[in-house]
């Protein structure tokens, strides 16, 4: 299991290092879990003397990735997402460039030499409890440094830090992979943990002074979604690695009095204009979250799911424009929106029982009907893209699976 993770990342980092370019280009998530990952390989890279370039996506849309691999000859590392996605990443790449992806959700394994899918998925780790995406990070840093002759214990912290903001605890606690690098972490003091009957407390050093990590996180999620077209992405590696001051704090406070107006406004709206189906409630704010990414779509579900505005019976489910812009790359046209669903926490029990559908299993089906783009799915949560103008059919083709397969 961890053995053989280890040791494809092992022969994957000898591919590396034997490779002609010493320039790396590192893809990576704009939550917490995405950005600690960014941040760990950004550190590792240059450790090992290599010049990074770092980007933050959203999502690895297909036209951002067309874009990516125009280019040849280069190192290309995705990192909290791509894992589902390897077939169409070797399909653009033609072996043209080496790529590496770093992820935790369902994967797809390749043959393809030129792509190698790091995911512990594919190694009997369940990536929503056992393993994050900086967990994953925090293991090719550690396998690479040890080849370069130093130590990367000092980013563990950080490699632990993607599970907490995931919110991946067993009976309060982190566990597995997880909770093998936090006792690194504690061993370097840039993690101190409170024990506790209910659910363990994480304390984290960042730029040598303490934080609870619960508030990281909550910080990190707000630069990275509410802020993600406003340099946000930047300032949460920043974090990352020197921890806040009153500029950050400030710049915080005005991105959550941004969301929670924008929020606060969608929720009168959906008073009057939520769309109730036989399995489903849904609704479509189109470009009203803007100018905040659209992980904020998945973010407002979170928020109402289990309020009084939704049926807990029901499943929910969300739509947001997707900007023509990615920071970094300039305008690009996507004509596409996102669906984010989420569940209640009644049916949350009844999906780990067995008495209802995972998303991970209806809308990835629904949205390939549709020949929309699917990357990264939980059972819990899920998120894909399809064409601006198919809104309802995508939920029409998610009632039809959830009627013949609710199990």
């Amino acid at each position: 299991m961890i053995e053989a993770f280890n040791a494809a990342m092992a022969e994957a980092i000898e591919e590396l290092l034997a490779y002609s370019t010493e320039t790396v280009q590192i893809f990576h998530h704009n939550d917490t879990d995405g950005l600690s990952s960014g941040t760990i390989l950004d550190e590792a890279f240059s450790q090992a003397g290599y010049s990074v370039e770092r980007f933050s996506l959203e999502k690895p849309y297909p036209q951002v990735l067309e874009k990516i691999f125009e280019n040849q000859g280069r190192i290309i590392i995705f990192t909290d997402f791509a894992g589902r996605i390897s077939p169409l990443i070797s399909e653009l790449n033609h072996g043209s460039n080496l790529v590496l992806i770093l992820d935790h959700h369902p994967a797809e394994d390749t043959e393809d030499p030129s792509v190698h899918v790091l995911d512990g998925e594919l190694y009997n780790l369940k990536g929503d409890r056992d393993i994050s995406a900086s967990a994953t990070c925090f293991l090719f840093a550690q396998s690479l440094s040890r080849k370069r002759g130093f130590s990367s214990d000092h980013l563990s912290h950080l490699g632990v830090l993607g599970a907490i903001g995931d919110g991946f605890f067993v009976d309060g606690a982190l566990s597995g992979v997880n909770a093998d690098i936090l006792k690194i972490a504690e061993d370097q003091r840039l993690i101190r943990t409170v024990i506790s009957e209910g659910e363990n407390a994480y304390f984290i050093v960042l730029g040598g002074k303490e934080y609870e990590a619960d508030r990281v996180c909550q910080i990190l999620d707000t630069v990275g979604g509410v802020g993600y077209y406003s340099g946000g992405t930047d300032l949460g590696v920043e974090i990352c690695k020197n921890g806040l001051d009153q500029n950050k704090e400030e710049t915080v406070v005005k991105l959550l009095e941004k969301r929670d107006h924008i929020f606060s406004s969608e929720i009168e709206r959906l008073k009057e204009e939520l769309i109730t189906t036989e399995n489903l409630q849904w609704f479509d704010v189109k470009d009203r979250f803007q100018p905040m990414g659209v992980k904020m779509i998945g973010v407002f579900c979170t928020q109402i799911k289990d309020s009084q505005l939704v049926e807990k019976s029901k499943y929910l489910a969300g739509f947001q424009y997707i900007p023509d812009e990615v920071p970094g790359f300039g305008k690009i046209s996507f004509n596409s929106t996102k669906i984010s669903m989420r569940v209640s926490q009644y049916i949350t029990d009844k999906i780990r029982a067995e008495e209802m559908a995972p998303l991970n299993r209806v809308l990835p089906e629904a949205t390939k009907i549709l020949d929309g783009f699917v990357d990264a799915c939980h059972g819990l949560s899920a998120a894909t893209t399809v064409k601006i103008g198919q809104e309802s059919r995508l939920i029409e083709e998610i009632e039809n699976i959830l009627q013949v397969r609710m199990v």
